[in-house]
């Protein structure tokens, strides 16, 4: 097994990010031109009160860049260290795959229930990668 398969899930990952960015931009610009949201808020991201399709997209983009980034470093600590096998690309895979249905959920119906219980699985892949990969050391 080649172990550079683990990388392209920070790819992944990254391409989430960028997508989730671009829609967040998107609905900054409808924003602006339906909801007469004015142009200057963005200085300074204060002064009016946000739709709140924008908030919620502004809070998914923001979480990208919190617990992720523990998986952007232990996938490449698993690499680094050689601890590449097919438990840690099955748990980095497993980690992107709910972080993807996370960003569906909330960016579309946004169940809290269902949203959470995503997340949750989302840290326990994340966990589990962290400890496999230490053990395996």
């Amino acid at each position: 097994m080649e172990p550079t398969i683990i990388l392209y899930s920070l790819l992944c990952m990254f391409l989430l990010s960028f997508f989730i960015g671009m829609r967040m931009l998107q609905l900054r610009y409808r924003a602006v031109l339906r909801d007469k949201l004015q142009p200057g808020y963005f200085k300074l991201n204060r002064g009016a009160k946000l739709p709140d399709y924008l908030v919620q997209a502004t809070q998914h983009y923001e979480n990208l860049y919190e617990t992720p980034v523990l998986f952007y470093v232990i996938v490449i600590l698993a690499y680094i260290l050689k601890v590449v096998d097919v438990v840690t690309i099955s748990l980095a895979y497993g980690y992107v795959i709910t972080r993807v249905l996370h960003a569906f959920i909330h960016l579309n119906r946004n169940k809290v229930r269902a949203r959470r219980n995503v997340f949750l699985l989302s840290i326990i892949i994340l966990t589990v990668l962290w400890v496999y990969v230490f053990v395996k050391l």
